[in-house]
């Protein structure tokens, strides 16, 4: 059972940015697809998915977020992702959108960056992410 959540999770994970990637694409070139029903529904899917199967695994593991720091890195990790990438893509449409394009490509960069270090956490197990494996 543990490796096919790991297996989805990972999945999920994988699509779950390259949707991201793919809708950041589409804002910077002002395409269309970005309005459509289902690139608005789809992103919520995969990311509960996502989510969901994260918890699993924590549960499954009998995981403490509070005793363990990279855990709580990830946790903390996902909001300031979250927030973002929703900046990153609202486009002027709420008052958290990212008014001009510019804002907006900064805020897609720093939610994949935030991303990055959040699979670097969970490589490492270590909040210094991608610094913990150089430094082994």
């Amino acid at each position: 059972m543990y490796s096919m959540l790991i297996f989805l999770h990972v999945v999920f994970a994988a699509t779950s940015i390259a949707g991201f990637c793919l809708r950041g694409y589409w804002m910077t070139a002002g395409s269309a697809l970005l309005d459509r029903r289902m690139t608005r529904i789809a992103p919520h899917i995969i990311d509960t998915l996502f989510l969901a199967s994260g918890i699993a695994l924590v549960i499954m593991l009998g995981l403490n977020p509070m005793q363990h720091s990279w855990l709580l890195a990830k946790f903390t990790g996902l909001p300031v992702y979250i927030v973002l990438g929703a900046i990153a893509l609202r486009g002027g449409r709420t008052l958290r959108s990212g008014r001009t394009q510019r804002i907006r490509v900064i805020a897609m960069l720093a939610a994949m960056a935030v991303y990055a270090y959040i699979v670097g956490v969970a490589f490492s197990k270590s909040p210094q992410s991608w610094f913990a494996l150089v430094a082994m």
